[in-house]
């Protein structure tokens, strides 16, 4: 399942619509329905409320007003020089410690 802060696409009739973060879930009454509350990211930004199933927010196609839409997972991407830069900066770990027990008395 998603978590909050998260930035989808939201696709609306087959085709890329808005970006949204999403700001809160909660649980509705019905078992598995949410309340997702989402930033779309326009000019002027807005929020919605939308009651959606755990499969919906997951990214299965549902329809609104017979119209389908779907939400789908930004991927993060690293311009590529810092990407360079946390590859290289990653140690090994050290394998030469040695384990200290601790004793009780």
């Amino acid at each position: 399942m998603r978590y909050e802060g998260e930035v989808v696409l939201i696709y609306y009739n087959e085709h890329p619509g808005v970006f949204a973060r999403l700001e809160s879930m909660e649980a509705d009454i019905k078992r598995g329905w949410y309340h997702v509350t989402m930033l779309l990211l326009t000019v002027p930004a807005q929020t919605v409320t939308w009651i959606l199933r755990e499969a919906y927010i997951d990214g299965e196609q549902f329809t609104m007003a017979g119209i389908p839409m779907r939400l789908e997972e930004v991927k993060k991407v690293l311009p590529e020089k810092i990407a360079e830069k946390q590859h290289e900066g990653k140690k090994e770990p050290n394998k030469t410690g040695t384990v200290i027990p601790f004793k009780k008395r």
